[in-house]
């Protein structure tokens, strides 16, 4: 897959890779899951009951980068502990699901496999994403797009200004307005926006203007609020400027990434017992991803794994990070991880206890949310 990288819904060649082994150890197959020709849905029934496990899998690409995400390896990890763990379910119980989830870098098809209960049956999901260093699972943020379009009325801006409504001051008024609500609004949360249309020429009063919004938060239920106290800064701006305000979600909205502390540290023990030492705790991301709806229907954790030297660091999406996936370091931090999230799983299969720990932390950590 490094070779032949393929970027989001384009990941032909790649899900074929994963299905076709999938096949060969006794996986029966959904193609064209949900609409998308490179999501797959792999089942495994074991013969005996019990809890239902899900391992995600990623395989995208980056545009004129590669695999500089490492979801080459990322995707050989998850489809890899699914067959390990297809291995032994038989004898122990449970069924294993491997779901292909195309496109995390840009469409963020777990979001739609969220939304359409593709996770209501499952126990618990797993995904381990390379990294510089072992690290836990933490938190993401939730994220909303929000659009706001200003309607006012076109005037010469010289002649007859005072017959125009410009949508450009609302808009401007919009970006000082939430300039100001940065220092009333938690310091994790974060509102970014841009301008896209302010008009056409300098002697015509605007009569459209929108900007495009990013609401961020990794606090749960913290995001109501912000989306309110933005959204009446816009209103403000149209009130003042008599220009007609219309607010829109243009993209998906990503909700955050809640790790289930109890699965999170049996996965951490594992690590530990194979000899894995210097384990980074699970810190809080300003950025977002699709595996946070993913952990808001079912307990879940989002780990990642060392693919480099401890004493040495590249940042993602690069085209150094692509080849790291290619060492024998990767390799081995793939193996570790790859043992802890089958180790954690048999746990979970053959102890009804640590399950039931699992889903009553689940079940407290969004009671009222």
């Amino acid at each position: 897959m490094y070779e032949n990288p393929e970027i989001g819904l384009q990941e032909y060649k790649s899900s074929k890779a994963h299905k076709d082994i999938l096949k060969k150890y006794g996986f029966s197959i959904e193609e064209n899951f949900l609409g998308f020709e490179t999501a797959f849905k792999a089942i495994y029934k074991g013969e005996k009951p019990g809890p239902t496990i899900a391992y995600l899998v990623e395989y995208d690409a980056l545009p004129n980068i590669g695999h500089g995400c490492g979801h080459n390896l990322l995707g050989t990890t998850t489809t890899g502990a699914g067959i390990i763990l297809r291995n032994v379910v038989d004898e122990i119980g449970g069924n294993v699901y491997v779901l292909g989830a195309p496109a995390e870098e840009s469409f963020g098809v777990k979001v739609d496999m969220a939304n359409n209960g593709v996770f209501n049956d499952i126990d618990i999901a797993m995904i381990s994403h390379p990294n510089s260093r072992h690290q836990l699972s933490g938190t993401t943020s939730e994220l909303v797009p929000l659009r706001f379009t200003f309607k006012g009325k076109s005037a010469h801006a010289a002649s007859s200004p005072e017959k125009g409504i410009n949508a450009l001051d609302a808009c401007i008024m919009l970006f000082n307005s939430i300039n100001a609500l940065r220092e009333h609004i938690l310091d994790s949360s974060r509102i970014h926006g841009v301008i896209t249309n302010g008009g056409t020429a300098a002697n015509i009063v605007p009569d459209l203007a929108i900007a495009d919004f990013y609401l961020r938060t990794p606090v749960l239920g913290y995001m109501r609020e912000l989306k309110e106290k933005v959204i009446n800064c816009g209103k403000a701006a149209a009130l003042a400027t008599g220009a007609e305000l219309e607010i829109s979600i243009y993209e998906k909205i990503y909700k955050g990434m809640v790790t289930n502390k109890i699965l999170s540290n049996i996965y951490s023990k594992h690590l530990k017992n194979i000899g894995v030492e210097n384990i980074l705790e699970g810190e809080i991301s300003h950025g977002s991803s699709d595996m946070g709806d993913v952990s808001q229907v079912c307990p879940s954790i989002h780990p990642s794994f060392a693919i480099l030297e401890s004493h040495k660091d590249i940042a993602s999406h690069t085209v150094e990070f692509g080849k790291a996936t290619l060492t024998d370091i990767a390799y081995k931090g793939m193996e570790e991880t790859l043992y802890a999230l089958v180790a954690t799983a048999v746990d979970v299969i053959i102890n009804e206890d640590i399950l039931n720990k699992i889903k009553e932390e689940f079940n407290l950590t969004f009671k009222n949310k």
